[in-house]
C-alpha cells in the first residue's frame, strides 16, 4: 500500500501542476500586456492592453484595463476607466470616464460620456453628452443629445437633438427628436413617440417632422489640427 500511494503521488502531482500552469497561461491576466508611458504620436497610456492595437492614431490618452483597446487610427480621444472606448477604431475627439463608457463606439466623434455604462452602445452617433449612471445607455446612432442624470435618455437609440436634465428624464424616448425634459422623471412616462408632454418639474417636447437623420452630416466637426495643444510627454 505504501508503494502504491507513493506511485500515485508521484504521478498525479506533475499532472496537477501542468493543469494549473495551463490555466494561468490561458487566463486573460496572463495574456494582458501592461502598457504605460508615452508612446509614439503623442499617445499616453497606463493599464493592461490600453491602446494596445493603435497604429497611426495620435494624441490619445488611455488609462485603465482595455481602455481604447481596439483603436487603430482614432485620434485625440481620452479614455479613463475599465474598458472605456473599448471598441473605438477611428472615432476622434471622444471623452469617456468611468466603467465601460462609450464601450461600443467605433466611429462616433466628439462624444462625452461620464459615468458607468454611459453611452455604452453608441456606435456612430456624434456630439452626444451623457453624464450619469447609464445615461444614454442604448444610444446607437443618435446625435446631438444631452443627458444629465442617472438613466436620463437611457432608452434612446436613434433620436437626435434631445435634452434631458434630471434623473430618469425622457426615460422611455427611443427615436423621438428635438425634445427637452427638465427635472427628475420629466417625461418619464410618455410613450416613446409622443411629441408633447409635461411631467415633474418641466418637460417641453417639440418636433421638427421635416428634419431627418441626414442632418447629421451638416456642420460635422473636423478633427483638431495635430499638435494642439502640444505633446503631453517630453521628447528624449
Amino acid at each position: 500500500m505504501i508503494r502504491l500511494t507513493q506511485f500515485k503521488n508521484t504521478t498525479i502531482l506533475p499532472v496537477l501542476i501542468g493543469l494549473m500552469l495551463g490555466c494561468f497561461a490561458l487566463s486573460p491576466q496572463a495574456r494582458a500586456a501592461c502598457q504605460r508611458g508615452c508612446l509614439t504620436n503623442e499617445n499616453t497610456v497606463l493599464g493592461d492592453d490600453a491602446l494596445l492595437n493603435n497604429t497611426i492614431g495620435f494624441e490619445n490618452t488611455a488609462v485603465g484595463f482595455n481602455a481604447l483597446l481596439s483603436n487603430t487610427t482614432g485620434l485625440q480621444n481620452t479614455a479613463i476607466g475599465f474598458s472605456a472606448l473599448w471598441s473605438n477604431i477611428d472615432g476622434f475627439g471622444n471623452t469617456a470616464t468611468g466603467l465601460n463608457p462609450l464601450h461600443d463606439n467605433t466611429i462616433g466623434n466628439a462624444n462625452t460620456a461620464n459615468g458607468a455604462n454611459a453611452l455604452f452602445h453608441n456606435t456612430s452617433g456624434d456630439n452626444n453628452t451623457a453624464i450619469g449612471f447609464i445615461a444614454l445607455l442604448a444610444n446607437t446612432t443618435g446625435f446631438d443629445n444631452t443627458a444629465n442624470g442617472a438613466s436620463a435618455l437611457v432608452m434612446n437609440t436613434t433620436g437626435f437633438d434631445n435634452t434631458a436634465n434630471g434623473n430618469n428624464a425622457l426615460l422611455l424616448n427611443r427615436s423621438g427628436s428635438d425634445n427637452i425634459a427638465l427635472g427628475a422623471s420629466a417625461a418619464k412616462i410618455s410613450p416613446p413617440e409622443v411629441t408633447t408632454s409635461i411631467s415633474a418639474i418641466l418637460a417641453v417636447v417639440t418636433t421638427s417632422p421635416e428634419r431627418s437623420a441626414s442632418a447629421k452630416t451638416e456642420g460635422r466637426m473636423p478633427p483638431l489640427s495635430r499638435g494642439f495643444p502640444g505633446p503631453l510627454c517630453p521628447t528624449a
